[in-house]
């Protein structure tokens, strides 16, 4: 299995867009409308026996096409082998849960829905897990604010725990590092 990337039978199976190895690391990229196709392909084909997915990601691209990617690593107990499966997407456009092939995607699913928004079609039980069910936003996009939107503090008054919008004491700044030192 030591050229898995490069034969022939398995580019014939597998709908890719991509694939590379990156320090020894098989990467490969498909379109999230072939994303529950390949993964059951990894998962039940006879060659391949990825039956372990060992994580699921989210990354933010900001200034990109497709906004988010989805990381999925998956090992191969039989073959001793790793893989890496990328997709894109934007802000609107959702992925296919995988959680019936792995029920391990649950969880992981659910957290990348809570911290970017990416939403999981078909998926069982997609609430937020990390921030409270009143939290507006997610944090970890990167144009999500540092401050957040609202804060908490107790107010001696009131006796209890109350959020306030954040309120900042100086007006936004653009830097520009053109300084000479």
């Amino acid at each position: 299995m030591s050229n898995f990337l490069i034969s022939k039978s398995f580019l014939e199976t597998m709908p890719l867009i991509s694939q590379f190895l990156f320090s020894f690391e098989k990467i490969i990229i498909v379109s999230s409308s072939n994303l529950l196709f390949t993964v059951t392909c990894l998962k039940k084909h006879f060659n391949y026996q990825y039956t372990l997915l060992s994580c699921i990601s989210g990354i933010d691209l900001l200034q990109t096409n497709y906004r988010f990617a989805v990381v999925y690593d998956f090992l191969s107990v039989t073959y001793n082998n790793r893989l890496r499966l990328k997709i894109f997407t934007d802000a609107i456009t959702p992925v296919i849960s995988i959680c019936l092939l792995f029920k391990s995607a649950n969880w992981w699913e659910r957290e990348i829905w809570d911290m970017f928004g990416i939403y999981f079609e078909n998926h069982p039980d997609l609430r937020r897990i990390l921030t409270d069910y009143g939290f507006e936003g997610y944090p970890l996009r990167k144009n999500f604010p540092l401050s957040g939107f609202v804060e908490l503090r107790y107010d001696d008054i009131q006796k209890r725990v109350i959020t306030e919008s954040v309120l900042l004491t100086q007006e936004y700044r653009t830097f520009k590092f053109n300084t000479p030192w």
